[in-house]
């Protein structure tokens, strides 16, 4: 399974973590995870991956602040990596909004799983 494409999912809700992963390890997707921002810039030091899933809500570095620092990272590759944002408070933010912060697209919660591994499949491909 060396070319499955490898998301890192930061969400701080178990439930939602823990059901997005299982999904998209069934359609054959590595998966990391972790609960806030901070821990998505520890990850990106030491590792790679293809895409990133990020809540915009989480506590110690949200979202928007976590996306803005990855697209400032040293490495342009790891800077690039698409990032799309999961969110329950779509409509306090436009796509404008999101583009300004360095995230690609985003996911209303509750999510649409289809939607979800499509996107992935887009960005990855």
């Amino acid at each position: 399974m060396s070319d499955a494409k490898r998301v890192l999912i930061a969400e701080d809700s178990s439930v939602i973590q823990n059901l997005t992963r299982k999904i998209l390890e069934f359609q054959n997707f590595q998966i990391a995870a972790v609960k806030n921002g901070e821990q998505v810039l520890q990850i990106l030091d030491k590792e790679h991956f293809d895409v990133i899933l990020l809540d915009i809500n989480m506590p110690v570095m949200d979202g928007m602040e976590c996306a803005r620092r990855v697209r400032a990272l040293p490495d342009k590759t790891k800077a690039g990596v698409p990032i799309v944002a999961i969110t329950g408070n779509a409509i306090s933010y436009t796509m404008s909004d999101f583009h300004q912060a360095g995230i690609n697209d985003y996911l209303p919660k509750p999510l649409d799983f289809d939607r979800m591994v499509n996107l992935l499949k887009e960005l990855t491909a």
